[in-house]
């Protein structure tokens, strides 16, 4: 199958091309024109080719929760998600109680064993319980627990092997054992709710820290005498950050501040989308096992309280948000949900561009930014 445009992001720009999808890659790529066209192919006109999006930091959408344990649920999240340009997800428990977890993580595991449609789990994001309480946020304060690398592996071997990525707050990993012993059996860390100090966190970066969770929320603020967890994302460049985008987690100023600070390397954009996420207003909701209510500015709060409890956020409407709203140049923010992510979890030889040899992860954008269509490894999907 051949798909054109006149604008196919290659290189850092859009020029004309031609992308040739064989099963789930893309074998090779042209001008545009070079080959006459089918009528299995698809030609898009002007409408812009990008690769498809990737949500390391997302808990569910259309009723479903990661901590639901349900099947079916992550399924039709898999086959549906695709619809914002999504092509491939880290399913994202909350702080529970430990039997809740393990279910989660056994059914990701068994879903991604038995096999699915739609966007692709490239692992498991871990959030908790190793976190701070007095930055918790939304998550459960009964089931925060003290880092422990034994308990740890029993997750681990829950979700076979499958946790790639782990949020947690490095003041509270004594002798940073949890961050070492992860950083070095390949998950990614990520330091979040967390109430750590400048000094600390450059600690938990020595000891294998590479990232930090929805900056801004959940962590130390930036002062100029205490840096504080903000202030590290902002002065170390080197390790990466993950975002919401939605322009109320953190103020559109703040959002320029971050890219501009970081580059257009080192960006990750999240939706930290919960299951209200493509639902109806009104519905009962839970996180971590506590009610939350969704108000008119799409923001999900813990019932009856002013916490923020996550977002309703569309990738394609957070890049949207990042170009016309946040000023941020596309290229730094397309980077920050296709290449950068990717590169993060070390699967950027086959994910996050248009390139031969590489996943046929593919959406296609109208100027608006809506999606007219998504290939997830080479399925269309819309």
């Amino acid at each position: 199958m051949i798909i054109q445009s006149k604008r196919v992001w290659i290189g850092g720009q859009f020029i004309p091309a031609q992308l040739n999808i064989q099963g789930q890659k893309i074998e090779s790529v042209y001008p545009w024109g070079t080959n006459m066209l089918t009528s299995t192919d698809k030609d898009y006109g002007h409408l812009r080719i990008v690769p498809g999006f990737i949500d390391v930091h997302t808990h569910g959408a259309y009723g479903f929760d990661t901590n639901d344990a349900n099947p079916e649920g992550l399924r039709h999240w898999l086959k549906h998600i695709s619809e914002e340009g999504v092509t491939a997800i880290l399913p994202t428990t909350v702080t529970q109680m430990p039997h809740i977890l393990t279910a989660a993580l056994a059914n990701v595991a068994a879903v991604a064993q038995e096999g699915y449609e739609g966007s692709e789990i490239l692992g498991i994001h871990f959030e908790g319980p190793y976190l701070d309480m007095q930055y918790k946020g939304a998550q459960a304060p009964e089931a925060i627990a003290a880092p422990s690398v034994e308990q740890f592996c029993n997750y681990q071997k829950a979700a076979c092997g499958r946790i790639k990525y782990i949020t947690l707050a490095p003041e509270h990993d004594p002798n940073f054992a949890l961050t070492k012993f992860c950083s070095q059996n390949g998950v990614i860390v990520s330091m979040g709710h967390s109430s750590s100090n400048y000094e600390t966190a450059l600690m938990g970066i020595a000891n294998g820290a590479m990232s930090m969770t929805h900056v801004y929320n959940g962590m130390t603020g930036y002062h100029h005498r205490e840096p504080g967890l903000v202030g590290t994302a902002l002065r170390v460049r080197e390790i990466y950050g993950e975002i919401i985008c939605d322009g109320r987690h953190s103020h559109l100023a703040a959002l320029n501040n971050f890219y501009t600070a970081k580059g257009k390397d080192y960006t990750i954009m999240i939706s930290d989308s919960l299951q209200a996420k493509h639902c109806p207003p009104g519905n009962h909701y839970e996180l971590g096992g506590h009610p939350y209510e969704v108000g008119k500015d799409g923001l999900a709060r813990l019932k009856g309280t002013n916490t923020i409890a996550g977002s309703t956020l569309n990738m394609n409407k957070g890049l949207k948000i990042l170009v016309e709203d946040a000023m941020i140049p596309f290229d730094a923010a397309l980077n920050s949900c296709t290449i950068n992510p990717a590169r993060m979890l070390h699967i950027d030889s086959r994910k996050g561009r248009l390139t031969s040899g590489f996943d046929a992860d593919i959406v296609v954008l109208e100027d608006n930014y809506d999606v007219t269509q998504t290939y997830c490894r080479g399925a269309a999907m819309l």
